[in-house]
Order: C-alpha cells, then sequence, then structure tokens
C-alpha cells in the first residue's frame, strides 16, 4: 500500500487529492511543521530533503510533486488523469506542473522561508515584500498563456488540477485577490466542487 508523507497546507495537498481522485489505497501519516517533525532523523531516513510530500511505494521514495502527480496517473489509469497515449500532451501536462513546482511555489516561499536564501533581516524583509508582486506575475502568465479551461489543460480534468488549486489557495496569504485572474478563479470554484477535493479537505482537516 501507498504511503503519503504530509503535512497540512503544503504542496502535499494536491497528492493527496490526485490518491482520492485515483480511488488509490494509501496510508496518510501526518508530520507538524511547527514540532520539526520533517527533520527528525527517522523521517530524514525516508526523505532527506526534509520536506513533504513524500510518497512510499513498493519500490521506493518519491519525492517532488510533479513525479508524485505523474505516478499516481499512471499506476491508476482508469482514472484518466493523464494523456499517456500522446507523449507530446503529456509532456505539456508535466511542463505546466513543473512551473508550478520550480516557479510559483519558489515565489511563494520566499515570504514564509526566505531564511533558506538570506541571512540578513532586512533582506529577508525585501523578499517577503516582493512576494506579492511575483505571485501576480506568476498567475498572469498562467491565465494567459498556460491554462486552457474549464481545467488546466482543457476539457479534460487532470494530475495538473489539484497542483493548480492547491498553488492558487496560497494567494491569499499574500493578500492577493485570486479574482484578478478570473479564470483561476472559476477553476478554484469548480475544484472545491469536486468530491475528491472534499475528501481531501476534510482529511487535511482531521
Amino acid at each position: 500500500m501507498l504511503k503519503l508523507f504530509y503535512a497540512s497546507r503544503t504542496c502535499a495537498l494536491a497528492s493527496l487529492i490526485a490518491l482520492k481522485d485515483a480511488g488509490a489505497e494509501y496510508e496518510l501519516a501526518r508530520l507538524s511543521f511547527a514540532k520539526g517533525e520533517q527533520r527528525t532523523p527517522d523521517y530524514l531516513k525516508i526523505n532527506p530533503k526534509g520536506r513533504v510530500p513524500a510518497l512510499v511505494t513498493e519500490r521506493g521514495v518519491l519525492t517532488e510533486t510533479p513525479a508524485i502527480l505523474a505516478y499516481i496517473a499512471q499506476t491508476h489509469p482508469a482514472a484518466n488523469l493523464a494523456p499517456f497515449n500522446d507523449p507530446f500532451a503529456f509532456a505539456e501536462w508535466q511542463s505546466f506542473a513543473s512551473y508550478l513546482c520550480s516557479t510559483v511555489h519558489v515565489a511563494h516561499a520566499h515570504r514564509p522561508r526566505g531564511s533558506r536564501w538570506a541571512d540578513e533581516p532586512a533582506s529577508i524583509e525585501d523578499m517577503k515584500r516582493k512576494t506579492p508582486a511575483n505571485m501576480r506575475e506568476c498567475f498572469r502568465l498562467i491565465e494567459r498563456d498556460l491554462f486552457r479551461g474549464p481545467w488546466a489543460m482543457g476539457e479534460r480534468y487532470s494530475f495538473v488540477d489539484p497542483y493548480l488549486f492547491t498553488v492558487a489557495s496560497w494567494l491569499p496569504s499574500h493578500e492577493v485577490d485570486i479574482a484578478e485572474f478570473p479564470a483561476i478563479a472559476e477553476h478554484h470554484r469548480r475544484m472545491s466542487e469536486r468530491a475528491s477535493l472534499q475528501r481531501a479537505l476534510a482529511a487535511d482537516a482531521a
């Protein structure tokens, strides 16, 4: 059985939603960042990065959200979460997810976790001030160039959608109104109606 190491209100929510979408059998292992459980020796044996998510499979541990989402989609083909018969389309799906991981998530993290990049308090405060502008820039690009509608990649729901929902959920923490991006706001509403997401949020709040 799969085991997802997870922390509340993190990017790991995307993997949890995908597991619900796929109808996968899994165990949820919750970590408390407030208690530093992601840095304990036991967890670092599982994921030396000290981050979430981490998905334990029968073949080993997977980390990084795009990889985990693709794995869930590939191992649960009946859920139809990715276009595996079309290499170019699958690469496009991965490209969107990679942008969320490598650019948008990093832009977000400069506010709550600026100490990863700087030591001087003034530098950290400068990063915090810049984060709302960076997040707006990211979501303007997503709305203009990446998002196809009504789902992230067009008519077909895919593993990109829970990731986009998760990252868009961080906008209020930067005083950015999701209504500035009408297509993303509508996607957020559509996602909120899905039973899989509601079950994931219930697990997150448990």
